[in-house]
């Protein structure tokens, strides 16, 4: 059995933790029909005197215990924290309360800003971390010795699991009950919640091409519309130049300020997402797609995927292909 310990923060997204439950719950119901012998065996913790939470949404959730009525001593298999609360005051509390018990924990984890009281709690030093993409520099510049990572939706190091913003921790816990599990159960459990197979964790938490889109409407931006939808073409520096009528190094120039990133790596992670798409949606063969999005061929495809995702194509489309379509 394993014990799974959600602590819930005042004035969050409950859906994180009604979701996070639901997986572990529907895991249960799949890996056995005789409830005697769950899996997992999930408790909700608040840090509310009167064990209700209150939801940003204006939505409550009653939850099973009051963090200060646990014994932090205790054995438990899995911690987990969905955030941080509205005052310095519960943070402190969640925090020490975490200290305590993480050494009793066989995994402690963290969903979105969370992962600011596990480091506030010194479990994340020397240890890579994430979270949510807007608070990426502030865990960085209050928790130096934490090696952030800025791209992943998730990270496990050790007993540790980390996870970007809101609904990447239904990732996380797919990962989790893949690690206790195996992959079939995570997949099951994948289906029958009509998601994506669990994205895997070096999956960026953001479509770049969209986060690194012009500042202002112009030339460039223009641009990148006309890439997006003329990857197969050659979109080489020059060419690319030629067509806003600049130098290749004035082009390189002015596109790396208007969007923080070099053309070709703009073209390339354009082409990756488009890859990605045909992957997820079509029966293509991996050739078919590597001409169709600009890679050329099938053994470029494969460089690409490995190098951005640590995934080959074939593994990317048997973990994400939807469901009537079915992987190849």
């Amino acid at each position: 059995m394993h014990t799974f310990l959600i602590i819930v923060p005042e004035g969050g997204m409950l859906f994180e933790a009604a979701g996070i439950a639901d997986i572990l719950m529907h895991a249960n119901r799949l890996k056995s029909a005789d409830s005697r012998k769950q899996s997992y065996e999930v408790t909700i913790a608040t840090t509310q005197p009167h064990r209700v939470v209150h939801g940003q949404s204006g939505l409550n959730l009653l939850a099973d215990h009051r963090l200060s009525d646990l014994d932090p001593e205790l054995q438990r298999d899995t911690i987990m924290i969905t955030g941080k609360g509205l005052s310095e005051e519960e943070n402190a509390c969640v925090v020490e309360w975490v200290r305590r018990a993480a050494s009793k924990a066989r995994r402690v984890v963290s969903v979105c800003a969370g992962a600011l009281l596990l480091a506030q709690a010194s479990l994340l030093d020397g240890r890579q971390a994430t979270t949510h993409w807007r608070l990426l520099d502030t865990l960085q510049s209050r928790f130096p010795k934490v090696k952030v990572e800025r791209g992943p939706i998730y990270v496990q190091d050790g007993k540790v699991w980390t996870s970007a913003g809101v609904s990447s921790g239904f990732d996380l816990t797919l990962a989790l009950v893949e690690d206790d599990h195996g992959f079939t159960l995570a997949r099951d459990v994948a289906q029958d919640l009509v998601m994506f197979l669990r994205r895997p964790g070096g999956q960026s938490q953001f479509s770049r091409y969209l986060l690194n889109q012009a500042r202002r409407p112009g030339p460039i931006r223009d641009l990148q519309s006309w890439i997006l939808e003329n990857l197969a073409r050659d979109l080489s520096v020059e060419k690319l130049a030629d067509r806003v009528a600049m130098s290749p190094r004035n082009f390189t120039r002015v596109f790396t300020r208007e969007t923080d990133t070099p053309p070709a790596k703009f073209v390339e992670e354009a082409r990756l997402d488009a890859a990605r798409q045909r992957l997820e949606q079509g029966t293509e063969g991996l050739e078919q797609v590597a001409v169709a999005v600009g890679f050329g061929n099938s053994l470029n495809l494969r460089r690409i995927f490995e190098r951005n995702l640590q995934l080959t194509p074939t593994e990317y489309r048997e973990r994400f292909c939807s469901l009537h379509v079915g992987a190849n």
